[in-house]
């Protein structure tokens, strides 16, 4: 497997120890990340995503991000990579900090991370009892604190998933692990709003702004417009389809929920399509103007 990581405007040997032992990026998770894909040798929606770091780091109060840094980084590793890098990881962390909680003043650490690898062409998911906080002070943040999404992707995966779809407190469908939701029933495309907790995926307000703009019925989730279970169950019992967004997956069909096959939606399957040519066609899309 091709990897390269990139570190403190260097390229370093794989495995080498980087992590100084009182980061506060390895004792306590404090940090924020970013995950793009590589098409056609270039990073997807670096824009975009450099813009959620930066937001990030700004409501985690980790401080100012250093956006030359981010895409020296990037550039280093596709180089290095030689085009067989397919995914990059962003990793910004605060400084060396003490064994407690309270971060002491430090330039923030960036790592960029390439490495090779497949896209699986559907998604196999599987319900979990846990739910996403909407309340917790990092909701909609990507942070390195992960150890809850480590848990449940090894609950799913030892049950043959490669997915788990999750509600909130509230008991409305949320998100997947790692990627966001979109369900189509009764003649239309729909997905969890911000408000349910999950996490303002780069992918997932692609496949909006294009779907709209492509003339596909795909909207914003009312409140309890999606209930957490009996979405499932009608997903399940194929009366409704279910598709995954993120990065490194486009729109992805949930072909199997629960062990069970369950069938793909023909308006996700335009807006999957749709999704890959907008993305051939501009591989930067810039946000849109607030």
């Amino acid at each position: 497997m091709t990897a390269v990581v990139w570190y403190a405007g260097h390229i370093v040997k794989w495995g080498d120890p980087l992590i100084p032992p009182l980061s506060h990026g390895y004792l306590v998770g404090d940090g924020v990340y970013e995950t793009l894909s590589v098409r056609h040798r270039q990073p997807f929606a670096v824009t975009r995503h450099i813009a959620r770091l930066r937001d990030a780091l700004e409501r985690t109060g980790l401080g100012t991000l250093h956006e030359e840094a981010v895409r020296e980084g990037i550039a280093a590793v596709l180089n290095e990579g030689e085009g067989r890098i397919t995914r990059l990881r962003v990793t910004v962390t605060s400084g060396i900090g003490a064994l407690g909680l309270q971060r002491t003043a430090g330039p923030l650490t960036v790592t960029v991370a390439g490495a090779e690898g497949t896209r699986l062409p559907t998604c196999s998911a599987i319900r979990v009892l846990w739910r996403r906080n909407e309340y917790s002070a990092l909701v909609g943040v990507k942070t390195t604190s992960s150890g809850e999404n480590a848990l449940m992707y090894a609950y799913a995966t030892s049950r043959g998933a490669d997915e788990a779809i999750l509600g909130n407190s509230q008991g409305d469908l949320c998100e997947a692990i790692s990627a966001n939701v979109f369900v189509e029933a009764d003649g239309e495309i729909l997905t969890p709003a911000l408000a349910s907790g999950c996490l303002p995926g780069v992918a997932r307000a692609l496949a909006l702004e294009w779907g709209v703009a492509g003339g596909i019925p795909v909207r914003l989730a009312g409140p309890g417009e999606l209930p957490y279970l009996p979405t499932l169950d009608r997903v399940a019992s194929r009366a409704a389809a279910m598709a995954i967004t993120s990065s490194t997956r486009g729109v992805q069909q949930v072909t199997i929920l629960d062990g069970v096959d369950v069938t793909p939606g023909p308006l996700l399957g335009k807006l999957k399509v749709l999704w890959e040519q907008r993305a051939d066609a501009d591989p930067d899309p810039a946000p849109l103007a607030s």
